[in-house]
């Protein structure tokens, strides 16, 4: 099927989903020949080369000797040649995501690289939703050169809140916000005018690791900080549910446990609580809780196992409902996964008479930046979409340069 729209359209729409369809097939591709461009739109070379002489004006496009890389299959043979790739520089995306007890930052470029990330303690329940705000951008804009937030495209931000589809926070009760228009404090932050986006952390941690591995079939995210989000993506698409909770289970009550929901049993904050208590030391942390799970002492493989078995039940019950090809972990409790995996599978497997089918069940390769990634990956997907308005300009004008 041909990526340009249909012959009904403007003049002006027609040029700008051309542009849009361009910069997502390189995007996709990472470089394309002219030829094999021109295909993918469905288009002339002629009609092809005015698309890529914008994007190349603007900068957003550059051509490269593609001698040292692999064809695509469909490639003639013969001679490697000039090949098309996006410009990295030309544009950058921040994502900052605001936990209980941290805040963390990560800056993409148009080639959806990180080129930037930053963490640190931030105790938000205790502060200004303006301060949090506030310092999540002084974290980031910190870590970036002047140039970097003058080609800014669109800032993300992060958090564990019910979030309407205006940016307006609802409710987060982990963090003691209600009725909040992040989006506006947001965009009073920030130091230049970019689009902005909200979204609840499960739900970018869930982008952000599609964006990376692509989403096909029945996906669910697991978030576990101090709380537990979850996200599910559907063949590629978030699914929200009827109110824009689903994936909640850490708020699931779990039976036998006195009333306690999932995250009060599986979350940071039951860790690092009951390892304090078994080695008598309040400064005790979750790094040397990890480590002494690595050295098998006893007292936190003690506490590990019990972990591992919530784990399980939490697990198992998302698989009866979801049925999902995969489970990804991130957030910082998510290192511990890799070393008991094997005693959650055995759990697992002893919580079902029946032997239903079993996801693959894995950890991010960025657990802990996990979140804020995705919130600046959707202002990249949003850069390279119709939402785009840059580039709707008057047919023929050029691209708005993204180097100026």
């Amino acid at each position: 099927m041909n990526d340009s729209v249909s012959i009904g359209s403007s003049p002006r729409r027609i040029r700008q989903n051309n542009i849009v369809a361009a910069l997502q097939s390189i995007y996709t591709h990472r470089s394309l020949s002219r030829a094999d461009l021109a295909r993918k739109l469905g288009m002339n070379r002629s009609s092809s080369g005015e698309i890529v002489a914008a994007l190349t004006e603007g900068g957003f496009v550059q051509e490269s000797d593609d001698s040292g890389k692999q064809r695509l299959e469909h490639s003639r043979a013969g001679r490697p040649g000039i090949m098309l790739e996006l410009v990295p520089d030309a544009a950058f995306f921040v994502g900052i995501e605001i936990g209980v007890e941290h805040i963390s930052a990560a800056v993409v470029d148009l080639s959806a690289e990180v080129r930037a990330c930053r963490k640190m303690a931030f105790d938000t329940p205790s502060s200004t939703v303006e301060e949090a705000v506030a310092q999540g951008v002084e974290l980031i804009t910190g870590a970036m050169e002047k140039s970097m937030i003058g080609k800014c495209k669109g800032l993300g931000i992060s958090t564990p809140a019910h979030i309407r589809p205006d940016g307006f926070v609802t409710l987060a009760p982990i963090i003691g916000w209600r009725d909040v228009p992040l989006k506006e404090i947001g965009r009073s932050a920030f130091p230049t005018v970019v689009p902005i986006a909200v979204e609840n952390d499960a739900n970018a941690f869930a982008i952000g690791d599609s964006y990376r591995h692509g989403a096909a079939g029945v996906t669910l995210f697991l978030l576990m900080e101090t709380g537990v989000g979850g996200g599910i993506m559907i063949d590629g698409k978030l699914f929200r549910g009827g109110h824009g909770l689903a994936g909640e289970i850490g708020h699931t009550l779990v039976p036998g446990s006195g009333g306690q929901k999932f995250e009060q049993l599986i979350g940071r904050e039951v860790l690092i609580r009951q390892y304090r208590e078994a080695v008598g030391r309040e400064d005790a942390d979750l790094q040397e809780f990890l480590g002494d799970v690595r050295d098998r002492v006893p007292v936190a493989v003690n506490i590990a196992e019990t972990w591992s078995r919530h784990l399980a039940y939490a697990l198992l019950q998302a698989c009866r409902l979801l049925d999902p090809d995969r489970i990804v972990l991130g957030g910082s409790v998510a290192s511990l996964y890799p070393m008991v995996a094997a005693r959650v599978a055995v759990h697992m497997s002893e919580g079902q008479s029946i032997a239903f089918p079993m996801p693959e069940i894995v950890v991010d390769d960025d657990a802990e930046f996990g979140s804020a990634f995705g919130a600046a990956c959707m202002l990249h997907q949003r850069f390279l979409s119709l939402e785009n308005e840059e580039f709707g300009s008057e047919d023929g004008a050029p691209v708005q340069s993204a180097l100026s």
